[in-house]
């Protein structure tokens, strides 16, 4: 089957006079191909709007950077590409493998936790990081509902004062197995952080989509639309599978 197919493209490109590959630009190819696989995975991951906070983009270029130096240990023809790719992760992500934030939200996901990466020196900022901002959060117990907001005002002091709690639900947190989103309710003092953290989302596509669906909407002949029809007619064209 193959041969066939092979054979009928060598027919068409005959009668039609386009030039075919040479042996050595296919095998450019297949290894151009190889060399920009991790790169797209890795756009296409931090590029999503579902199952994706600011603590994947840490651990994602990391992986990537891993994935080209391997390749550029075993590749031919495309070492000048890798090069670049490399030198350009770096310019752009290089100085955020150094802010103890971004890694701290790494942290928080418990997907990553601390397995991401093998450099003390890194996990030592983000942890560092994490357990100033504890410090600073009141003591929360789980499903703690029992006074009221004016009784929580009163006493915040002492339950300020208390911080090994926090901390006790950090080492929890850090030694759970379990690897979903769903953990951090067992540690509310982490699952805090890890919002205030992990809200932003790594790349702006999600918002360039929501712009781009705005303007297939608030085109030139509905330029009368009034703001809250506008704003109904996007979010119902967003959220369409729901109904």
């Amino acid at each position: 089957m193959r041969e066939q197919g092979e054979g009928a493209i060598t027919a068409v490109c005959s009668v039609l006079k386009i030039p075919m590959f040479t042996p050595a630009e296919i095998v450019f190819l297949a290894e151009y191909a190889k060399t920009m696989s991790p790169f797209a995975k890795a756009v296409d991951v931090l590029q999503g709007e579902a199952s994706v906070q600011m603590g994947w983009l840490v651990p994602t270029i990391t992986l990537l950077k891993t994935k080209l130096q391997n390749l550029r240990r075993s590749s031919k023809l495309c070492v000048p590409l890798v090069d670049a790719l490399q030198a350009g992760l770096e310019r752009r992500f290089g100085q955020m493998f150094a802010d103890p934030e971004l890694i701290a939200a790494t942290i928080l996901v418990p997907k990553f936790r601390t397995c991401w990466t093998s450099d003390d020196y890194i996990l030592k900022l983000g942890l560092d990081f994490i357990k100033s901002h504890l410090k600073e959060q009141p003591m929360v117990h789980p499903r703690d509902t029992s006074h009221s907001s004016e009784d929580d005002d009163f006493f915040s002091p002492i339950k300020q004062g208390n911080v090994q709690e926090n901390s006790k639900q950090l080492d929890s947190y850090l030694a759970c197995p379990d690897d979903t989103m769903d953990v951090l309710k067992s540690f509310p003092a982490v699952c805090n952080l890890s919002l205030k953290l992990n809200t932003p989302l790594p790349a702006s596509a999600a918002c360039e989509r929501l712009f781009s669906i705005a303007g297939l909407i608030f085109r030139t002949k509905r330029a009368r639309l009034g703001s809250k029809n506008f704003e109904n007619q996007l979010l119902l064209r967003l959220n369409k599978r729901f109904w």
